[in-house]
């Protein structure tokens, strides 16, 4: 399977690093071709200077993100939840290159779209700080973002792995997140 892994986190050296080095690994060992990049070494605008009444071009990085985009058959994506959302940066990314014509392009009449990025699969893995269910219930589904309005959007079926509680995680609890994405690695999921 073609595989395409981004960390979305800014700090190669965290924890979701750590978990996109275990996908990336173990993905290989299985014999899946892989991409990835980390976000935190790609460069690009992430603003907005005018919305989208006019678009900026697209710097070559996030043209490359694109296109591991498009070659992917499974994407992976591993990023922190800060104030119950993705970090910035990773914000700005989708801001700027998920665009018409490349994720989705509307039909005249307003009422649909097509999905360009239908037939993917995506495994969305987000850590936080505390535990999911906490999170949900006090300030509500923080995954609709990325699941619904952007992957899902485009076409993706989209798979969540939330792991909370990860900065106080025990040694043994984070082995057996390292297991579990292993898992996930080797089946292509």
């Amino acid at each position: 399977m073609r595989i395409f892994i981004l960390l979305g986190n800014p700090d190669t050296h965290s924890l979701a690093g750590d978990f996109a080095d275990v996908y990336e690994r173990e993905a290989r060992k299985a014999g899946h071709e892989i991409k990835r990049l980390n976000l935190g070494d790609l460069h690009f605008d992430p603003i907005l200077h005018k919305g989208y009444k006019m678009i900026q071009e697209l710097e070559p990085d996030l043209k490359l993100v694109q296109e591991n985009m498009k070659w992917c058959e499974h994407f992976v994506l591993l990023y922190p939840l800060w104030w119950s959302s993705m970090p910035a940066l990773l914000k700005g990314m989708w801001d700027r290159m998920f665009l018409p014509g490349f994720a989705f392009h509307m039909h005249k009449n307003k009422m649909g779209w097509d999905k360009l990025l239908k037939g993917r699969t995506a495994r969305v893995i987000i850590l936080s700080k505390n535990w999911p269910i906490l999170i949900r219930s006090l300030f509500g589904n923080f995954t609709n973002e990325i699941s619904r309005a952007l992957l899902g959007f485009a076409g993706f079926k989209v798979h969540l792995t939330e792991i909370g509680h990860s900065e106080n995680a025990t040694p043994a609890l984070l082995t057996k997140w390292e297991k579990n994405i292993a898992n996930l690695a080797r089946k292509g999921i």
